[in-house]
């Protein structure tokens, strides 16, 4: 026998009784159906039987039941997921981890934060990644912590929780993994998180060098961040951004741009609308909205007839707020 027996008695709910008794089954493939099957049903009587079958000798049947309770949070839920990151099987690992990314309930964090000192980095990660949205102060002080972790990934995840948090002491070690972590992917992370700064202009020079980062995914991420923090003095590193080899950082510095509504950018953003990329040409025409100069009015009726349907109603929108401010 390779299940494991749940003691309640379920005479009352047939279906849920056949499916208990399927659990007990000795082949793991007829388990793991029936965890499938319990999944579907209503309530929550059936809870016990998932939380059984995370301690099933078969690693598919943990991973459904892991799966099954990403619907079902409670104490005993958050525990044995947690339990779960540390199963020698990375599908069962990879479930855990997914159905504790779901968490909801701010009082789930207390089980799972006293698994974040462990020594595996996959589970300081996923422990990470299911308190982020949670925003519970509790996730703060090991979260600034993780920002010195030895694994990239956890460094993220960590950044991921503070930008959640929002907390202004994160300000400055985030600033600084933003210019200075070894791995692209947390700089960008980093340059992402640190668009809730309170005091924007104290940021400015490492949002400044992360737009020129060597990663276009950090320069893509600087130039969001400059434009949703209105920091006006960056306008100059933007419109040079508009010149960059990667459209996707040309698109994101014209969108920050038209928020800055800075009419220095109204030569790059007018050629910007002569870019093969349908997308970055939409997104120039609508900071030439936003900036509202009469001065790009011949540029603008000229593309009123691109072949893009979605930059021609960019184009009328943005002569509409042009019109409105006349």
């Amino acid at each position: 026998m390779q299940g494991h027996t749940v003691t309640t008695d379920y005479h009352d709910a047939p279906e849920l009784a056949a499916l208990a008794l399927r659990l007990q089954d000795d082949d793991h493939t007829v388990r793991r159906i029936a965890l499938l099957g319990l999944a579907d049903l209503d309530g929550d009587a059936h809870v016990p039987l998932l939380l059984a079958a995370l301690d099933d000798d078969a690693a598919a049947v943990r991973t459904a039941a892991a799966r099954a309770l990403e619907a079902f949070e409670s104490p005993a839920t958050v525990r044995g997921l947690a339990r779960l990151l540390s199963d020698g099987d990375a599908g069962v690992r990879a479930a855990a981890a997914e159905s504790l990314a779901e968490l909801k309930l701010p009082d789930s964090a207390r089980e799972l934060l006293p698994f974040i000192g462990v020594d595996d980095a996959f589970v300081r990660a996923a422990v990470l990644r299911g308190v982020r949205e949670l925003r519970v102060p509790d996730s703060f002080t090991p979260a600034l912590a993780a920002l010195g972790d030895a694994d990239p990934l956890v460094r993220r995840e960590a950044v991921t929780v503070l930008g959640f948090l929002q907390h202004p002491d994160a300000v400055d070690a985030l600033a600084r993994l933003a210019i200075q972590d070894p791995e692209p992917e947390v700089r960008r992370a980093a340059a992402g998180a640190l668009g809730f700064a309170a005091a924007p202009q104290a940021i400015l020079p490492a949002l400044l060098a992360a737009l020129s980062d060597q990663a276009w995914q950090v320069r893509e991420e600087a130039a969001t961040t400059l434009g949703k923090l209105r920091l006006r003095d960056a306008a100059p590193a933007l419109i040079a951004a508009l010149g960059d080899d990667w459209w996707q950082v040309r698109l994101r510095a014209a969108r920050s741009l038209g928020r800055l509504r800075n009419p220095d950018a109204l030569p790059a953003l007018i050629a910007a609308l002569d870019h093969r990329i349908g997308n970055l040409r939409k997104e120039a025409a609508l900071a030439l909205g936003e900036i509202g100069s009469p001065a790009a009015l011949p540029a603008l009726c000229e593309a009123e007839s691109d072949s893009d349907p979605e930059v021609r109603k960019s184009v009328r929108l943005a002569l509409q707020q042009i019109a409105a401010q006349a």
